[in-house]
């Protein structure tokens, strides 16, 4: 008598690949959600201050950085954070905790550019909050989505 009756079989994949996928899925899903975030708070927060008066004219040629500037750099900067998450959530023990220090470490180093850039007091302040403001976002959101799924 032949059953065709299946129940016995289990369909997916192999064994561990499915839940492995999953985590760095919801990482990046999470970290895309967190880098729209990111653009959407540091141009808002770039053009209040070229709404006060900051002129973001960062050289002697007078170039000035455009809104959409930010954006841009901002975007991907928090792309590389994405990957830099996903590569510690991958070969990484403690993964949360590397990227903490990974990530505020960076932050410092990109400090230094607007220190170095020419601009005025005030753009150089403005430059200098406006890296925080991304930080602020980002750098919390991946280590605590690091943390859900490693634990």
């Amino acid at each position: 008598m032949n059953s065709t009756n299946d129940t016995g079989v289990v369909a997916g994949p192999a064994s561990g690949r499915t839940g492995r996928t999953h985590r760095f899925r919801g990482l990046v899903g999470t970290g895309l959600m967190a880098t729209l975030a990111a653009v959407v708070a540091t141009t808002l927060a770039a053009a209040l201050a070229q709404a006060v008066g900051v002129d973001f004219e960062v050289s002697d040629g007078g170039e000035t950085i455009p809104l959409s500037g930010f954006a841009v750099v901002t975007g991907f900067f928090s792309v590389v954070g994405i990957v830099i998450a996903v590569a510690l959530l991958r070969w990484s023990a403690r993964p949360a905790e590397r990227f903490m220090w990974t990530a505020v470490s960076l932050t410092a180093i990109s400090f230094v550019p607007p220190l170095l850039a020419g601009a005025n007091t005030a753009a150089t302040t403005a430059l200098l909050g406006l890296h925080l403001v991304p930080a602020a976002v980002m750098i919390p959101t991946l280590a605590r989505s690091l943390r859900t799924r490693t634990g």
